[in-house]
């Protein structure tokens, strides 16, 4: 799984591409019809949810937590009591997969809804605005877009150590909204010289409620989609700094962390150390990419997927 890209959300059509005089609740309807033609996304959408649940309710069907010990049944196997087996210090792997999938989720999400929301108000604005506005704003897209985010990702962690887990947040998004934001930028170029727009502005509506009530919706397909992207790329990248020990620390867990742990047994008797977490972060971003072909081509008629339904 990697970063959303250019070519993502460019091929993607802005709602007011649905049929003309269709109304809001039209255009979502029709977007929903396309999108459950697609069987491939409509089990990415099933499967998220069940993962959503299965890590939110997951603990109920365990009385172990992810810091408890069991030094009896230490290295066993998948049991009645520990369904995912235990590692060689005793910790239920059940409890610290599950609650490692609700860490991986919330950042998930969070990084998506921060980075994606960063670039359509910056694109937006650097294009609408023009001047100094769209100097800075470029200024700063190139600027981040030639920083290699990991290696930046990596050097910052250190100062970070200790801190709540969430400030993992900030720190991914700050380099995950620049290519989404130069797309958005170049169509609001042309959006804003639309009739609709034009008038609005001739009759003195203020710039920013332009933007939010008449720009932004006929951009938002092109967030959706890259919002659905990022919360993959954001598992993606925190399990990768877990993996590496620059994410999530201990006492804390995320399926990255968890996986490192158990990386070392994959090809041992105690494979389920690494099986089940690694498979959960699979399907995740399985689900995922589902839903994001699935949205692009619903809301792009022109897409290749949505003209072969």
């Amino acid at each position: 799984m990697t970063a959303p890209t250019a070519a993502d959300v460019e091929n993607v059509q802005p709602l007011a591409a649905a049929p003309e005089g269709a109304g809001g609740s039209g255009r979502a309807a029709l977007v929903w019809r396309r999108f459950r033609r697609n069987k491939l996304a409509m089990v990415g959408l099933v499967g998220l949810v069940l993962l959503f649940v299965f890590a939110f309710a997951g603990p109920l069907l365990t009385h172990w937590s992810p810091s408890d010990i069991d030094l009896i049944n230490t290295q066993s196997g998948p049991t009645g009591d520990h369904l995912f087996g235990t590692d060689d210090v005793g910790h239920d792997m059940f409890a610290q997969t599950v609650n490692g999938m609700q860490k991986s989720l919330i950042i998930g999400l969070l990084v998506a809804l921060l980075s994606t929301g960063s670039a359509g108000l910056l694109g937006t604005a650097a294009a609408y605005f023009g001047g100094w506005w769209e100097k800075v704003i470029v200024w700063l897209t190139d600027l981040f877009l030639v920083v290699p985010s990991l290696l930046m990702l990596i050097i910052l962690s250190p100062y970070f150590q200790g801190a709540n887990w969430l400030v993992l947040v900030p720190m991914i998004a700050l380099f995950s909204w620049m290519i989404t934001s130069r797309v958005v930028r170049g169509m609001t170029l042309t959006i804003r010289e639309r009739e609709f727009v034009r008038a609005a502005r001739y009759m003195g509506v203020p710039a920013w409620t332009i933007i939010r009530r008449h720009i932004i919706p006929n951009l938002s397909s092109i967030l959706i989609v890259d919002f659905t992207l990022n919360v993959g790329a954001a598992i993606v990248t925190e399990s990768f700094l877990s993996f590496l020990g620059f994410g999530i620390r201990s006492p804390n867990v995320s399926l990255g962390t968890v996986i490192n742990d158990g990386a070392q047994f994959a090809s041992t008797d105690q494979w389920y150390l690494f099986v089940f977490p690694a498979s959960v972060l699979v399907l995740i971003i399985l689900c995922v990419n589902f839903i994001g072909d699935g949205l692009r081509d619903a809301l792009d008629p022109n897409s290749t997927g949505a003209s072969a339904r």
